[in-house]
């Protein structure tokens, strides 16, 4: 069923929406994948914050024009899904770990900070830890210095305390 003009404004409107406050597009081809494939894609693109929608080619390229996902307009050619995230790797994740488990899902392009993507780019900006891995990796290491110094310091007190002990004792059997 095709869309009347309003219809398609809406959608290139709520497309437009979405890429304002996104980081990243991932864009794959779905060709060969049944609705449950397609429905549980979608599931998990819920569940990480991933706006992911089945877009004719033309209004995809009105949605994104003018913004920095402009750059991947070249690859908007066949059966596209397309994924949008705030978080610079959630799209790009979604995507290929869906493709790893379906090799009808392949990965076409994506962009992430005005730069257009190829598909290994797209994977390779799936690799990264997310946005709460990177933090926690980085807490860790700023802990470690303190971590380290207040051993040293434990084991110093330690071993002042254990001095004072045998002090005493040392002057007892002295006198």
């Amino acid at each position: 069923m095709s869309l009347n003009r309003n219809e398609k404004a809406a959608v290139v409107e709520e497309v437009l929406a979405q890429a304002a406050k996104s980081q990243t597009l991932a864009v794959a081809e779905y060709r060969g994948l049944t609705v449950a494939q397609l429905d549980a894609l979608r599931k998990i693109a819920r569940e990480k914050g991933v706006y992911l929608h089945v877009l004719k080619n033309t209004l995809a390229r009105r949605a994104v024009a003018g913004t920095p996902f402009e750059v991947a307009e070249s690859h908007f050619v066949g059966p596209l899904i397309y994924g949008f995230s705030e978080d610079a790797v959630a799209a790009a994740k979604v995507i290929a770990d869906f493709a790893k488990t379906n090799d009808k899902l392949v990965i076409k392009a994506g962009a992430y900070g005005g730069k257009a993507l190829d598909a290994n780019g797209v994977k390779a900006l799936a690799s990264v830890p997310s946005k709460e891995v990177l933090l926690a990796q980085l807490l860790g290491l700023l802990q470690t210095p303190v971590s380290g110094l207040a051993r040293v310091l434990a084991e110093v007190a330690k071993k002042q305390g254990a001095g004072a002990e045998e002090a005493p004792a040392a002057e007892a059997a002295a006198a």
